[in-house]
């Protein structure tokens, strides 16, 4: 991709970055388009779909929980390890309002953009979550898919104003009834 081609692209996902974390999903893409001082057109050459500029925002963020999920299994307890990966999980999701509901149709759908980052970024929480488990760390009657499930709710939970006051205290709450040790 030419510089400039790369520069604008940049700028689009910068702006639709911003206009998301406001507006949430369903933002408009003329007004994303607007904002970053560029025609419909141009947004929709460098991004087919809506789904195409989910992809490219959100693809970054699973990319780099999955690496934090590697680096925690090697310099973290079991029981910090998850709960680190789940306090940065809930923050990335929680961060493009309405987001969860695409991460979870997306690990539905193999065809979605979106799958392969969902499905390697849930199954990175789902291999801390066993080696918690493993140590004895964490309860052993709930799997990745339930982790993936209480990290979007808590992320949800956060969206709505008159729950986020609650948020911090009811991850703490979620928390204490995954893991089996109280030293988090």
């Amino acid at each position: 991709m030419r510089a400039d081609a790369r520069k604008n692209r940049d700028h689009l996902l910068a702006v639709a970055g911003a206009v998301i974390t406001e507006q949430g999903v369903d933002a408009s893409l003329r007004d994303i388009a607007r904002k970053a001082d560029v025609g419909l057109a141009t947004l929709i050459r460098h991004f087919p779909t809506r789904e195409a500029l989910f992809e490219a925002l959100l693809r970054t963020s699973f990319d780099e929980l999955t690496e934090k999920a590697g680096d925690l299994e090697e310099a973290s307890s079991p029981d910090e390890a998850l709960v680190s990966w789940l306090r940065d999980f809930v923050a990335v999701a929680h961060n493009y309002r309405g987001v969860v509901a695409l991460m979870v149709a997306a690990i539905e759908d193999a065809g979605s953009a979106l799958h392969a980052s969902c499905v390697t970024m849930r199954a990175s929480g789902a291999r801390l979550l066993a080696r918690a488990q493993a140590e004895g760390l964490a309860r052993t009657d709930i799997d990745g898919a339930d982790l993936f499930a209480l990290g979007g709710s808590l992320a949800w939970l956060s969206d709505q104003p008159s729950l986020a006051p609650r948020a911090d205290h009811l991850f703490d709450v979620v928390v204490s009834a995954i893991l089996t040790k109280q030293d988090q």
